[in-house]
């Protein structure tokens, strides 16, 4: 039996990133596991916290009389599967966080909640020991109402005997004491409430099957790969989904599926209900933490086979693991905003790895990182070219919206697109019209001839910043906001200013009788109104839905024919290197909702720059047009995937301080005289100031990843050991999808 544990202490500072060593009291040694939460006596004061033991050891790196033993076992905490810990550690390697933040990460669910039970009632003696009992206690009148109703019922709920004997706990103890009844004891799981769908005999074509029999003749073989499915939208990418989990389960094993948005769940989860039943389950932010506690404990018992979720769903605690599939692959979502700054596809991968699992990307506009490694022959390409059921893409049509004003229109709705949703309206068809307000970062544009103004040095859009400066967030140009555009003269130009509830205004006043469902933060923010809003517009219980991104996504609606991009140029032009991709995507992803029933879709881009080669690309529905113009792109500015980058962001509250320590860093780098690094800031971040703390980045970029991790670790060694850090924060991600 082990007598030490290696404890990790639950603070996230650099300095205390370290196993310390700790006695296992006698009582506990048959408890202590790795993964387990414990109190344990920290620093001088012995001050009770909790930490997470992660190794077991019969020896000590300590002289074993000043090493202190565990407290105790923290009862309220979830533990850490073995296989997890493990994770949480490359995880730390890989992201350069601390090994507290990792193991944090992997808990899904991070706190025990109180189980639900059902205790069952049931008479434990025969009819004549029950007569015997009546005529012993003829005044004891509820006792023989509880005796009655259960010999005439059978077993009942507890609560159900309770309320029909009008009577209480009090005396079914009694009876329970005589040995008349028994109380048992059951758990009751809090399920998430998903409507099924009908379980459908589902043909596949010859692409589907062609794909299908690929995974399936490398699962016999037990050959585990990568796969990249590419396939247009309305290929039947769900269908190819499910084949390939039924091949892995048929197997014995478990599988993931992410989902990067909340709003996708409510018809994929239908799906795979309908085809799997009771072995799926599923996980996401809305649900009550007690509904999450226990989807987490049925997967930990193995009770079900399938969890579907977003981006944390991936660290489910499978014990078998076979696949994780990863539905909309080049989703932001799926990279976290908070240390560790991890990317679920990064993650699934490794774990998939560790498991000797397959890992399945899908979409039908691959990350440029997922579809460069494909062609380098990291990951195997599966392609759909082709929509199932004969049915075609979208007709879609650009319109320019410079013309449009020249020609009089200011609406926010083209004529082409008025025109196009009254056809649609007299026909009881449906309409979604898109706004593409994610990208809405205070660039700068001429409403007259479409020119942005750009940063001269990097080739991304100035942003537009409220002390009348327009600056780069890569380099740190900057120069004043410009009254008349430099390329045309129009004084019509500057930032854009639109909103879905604008839009729905807008939309009620031209079409007075039609029934319009809105989808954004506002109309979501309740506890199934993800699902209410989608079912409602499934059964065709409105004409029009206006959304942002959430609308587009991943949804099957076959009465939808018209579909409207409103302002393509929001997200064209953020002050990223990614700006282009993401617009490509979101525009391919929204017309491709229109026309995947038996009636032909049409769709209507709307854009101030019609000559783009993402809007042109995306028209089209090229992914490999537009895929060779940006990897060309990306190839000229040493930009991911063709270079690594990595984003420092530094902060404080000391103004002055912060500028001089992140000069000091960008010195110390240089003096690393690492060849073809590239360093460029330090520059003010998007946000330069949030909460009274200023913020400063540093971006790095080098063709070997190694290097930038080199120059990570020297940075986080300085953090840990000087002191003038204790007053700088730093955060490091890499390949950042937005510019800081």
């Amino acid at each position: 039996m082990a007598k030490y544990a290696g404890v990790i202490v639950d603070i996230s500072l650099e300095k205390l990133d370290r196993v310390f060593d700790y006695k296992i009291p006698a009582h506990l040694e048959e408890l202590v596991h790795p993964g387990l939460p414990v109190w344990i006596p920290f620093g001088n004061g012995n001050r009770r916290i909790k930490g997470f033991v992660v190794t077991l050891s019969d020896t000590c790196s300590y002289e074993e009389s000043k090493v202190k033993e565990l407290l105790g076992i923290c009862q309220g905490a979830i533990p850490v599967e073995g296989h997890l810990i493990e994770l949480a550690a490359w995880m730390r390697e890989r992201y350069g966080c601390t090994m507290n933040q990792a193991l944090k990460t992997v808990l899904p669910v991070k706190n025990k909640v109180k189980e639900q039970t059902k205790v069952a009632v049931s008479i434990t003696v025969d009819a004549g020991t029950i007569e015997t009992y009546i005529a012993e206690n003829k005044r004891a009148k509820a006792r023989i109402r509880v005796l009655e109703i259960l010999q005439k019922k059978g077993t009942l709920e507890k609560e159900i005997l309770l309320k029909d004997a009008g009577t209480s706990m009090a005396v079914l103890k009694e009876l329970q004491e005589a040995g008349m009844i028994s109380l048992q004891s059951e758990t009751i799981y809090r399920l998430p409430k998903i409507a099924r769908e009908e379980k459908k005999q589902i043909t596949l074509n010859i692409e589907q099957q062609a794909i299908l029999d690929t995974f399936r003749n490398d699962l016999s073989e037990n050959r585990i790969r990568n796969y990249l499915l590419h396939g247009v939208t309305g290929s039947g990418k769900t269908e190819v989904y499910m084949g390939m989990l039924e091949s892995v389960l048929k197997t014995g094993k478990q599988a993931i599926v992410l989902i990067p948005e909340i709003a996708l769940t409510f018809q994929t989860v239908m799906r795979f209900y309908g085809r799997f039943g009771d072995k799926v389950s599923v996980i996401h932010s809305k649900m009550s933490a007690g509904e999450r506690y226990d989807q987490m404990e049925r997967a930990k018992r193995g009770e079900i086979s399938v969890m579907i979720g977003p981006r944390s769903a991936v660290f489910t605690p499978f014990s078998n693991l076979g696949m994780i599939i990863i539905d909309e692959e080049h989703e932001g979502s799926y990279k976290s905003e908070t240390n560790p700054k991890y990317h679920a596809r990064e993650v699934a991968k490794k774990r998939c790895e560790m498991s000797s699992a397959s890992l399945v990307l899908g979409s039908a506009t691959p990350s440029i990182e997922s579809y460069f490694q494909a062609s380098c022959g990291s990951y195997q390409l599966l392609k759909l070219p082709n929509r199932i059921n004969d049915s075609h893409l979208a007709a879609v049509q650009v319109i320019d919206l410079r013309k449009e004003l020249k020609e009089g229109n200011r609406s926010v709705l083209s004529r082409e697109l008025k025109a196009q949703m009254q056809k649609a309206l007299d026909k009881n068809e449906q309409i979604m019209l898109f706004l593409n307000r994610r990208g809405h970062t205070g660039f700068i544009s001429c409403r007259s001839c479409g020119h942005v103004l750009k940063c001269p040095h990097c080739d991304v859009s100035l942003t537009f910043h409220k002390d009348g400066r327009m600056k780069c967030h890569y380099c740190g140009y900057e120069q004043s906001v410009v009254k008349n555009c430099p390329e045309c003269g129009s004084p019509y130009i500057g930032g854009f200013r639109a909103g879905t509830q604008q839009i729905e205004e807008v939309v009620k006043k031209e079409f007075p009788q039609a029934r319009i469902l809105r989808m954004d933060m506002d109309t979501t923010r309740k506890k199934g109104s993800y699902e209410a809003i989608l079912e409602s517009f499934a059964k065709k219980e409105a004409d029009i839905l206006i959304g942002t991104q959430m609308i587009v996504k991943g949804h099957d609606f076959p009465a939808v024919t018209v579909v409207g991009v409103l302002l393509a140029d929001l997200s064209l032009h953020g002050s990223d290197y990614m700006a282009a991709e993401r617009t490509f995507q979101l525009l391919t992803q929204a017309v491709g909702r229109a026309g995947r029933g038996s009636i032909p879709g049409n769709a209507v881009i709307q854009t101030y720059q019609p000559e783009n080669y993402a809007v042109n690309a995306a028209a089209a529905q090229d992914y490999e047009a537009f895929y060779e113009m940006e990897i060309a792109y990306r190839d000229l500015m040493s930009y991911p995937p063709m270079s690594g980058m990595l984003a420092m962001l530094l902060q404080s509250a000391d103004e002055e301080l912060l500028e001089a320590e992140a000069e000091k860093i960008k010195l110390r780098i240089l003096e690393m005289e690492i060849p073809l690094l590239r360093v460029t800031g330090p520059t003010a971040a998007v946000i330069s100031k949030l909460n009274d703390i200023y913020r400063r980045v540093i971006y790095l970029k080098h063709e070997d990843t190694k290097e930038l991790y080199r120059v990570r670790e020297m940075i986080e060694k300085s953090v840990k050991n000087e002191e003038i850090h204790k007053e700088i924060r730093v955060e490091f991600d890499e390949n950042p999808l937005y510019a800081y």
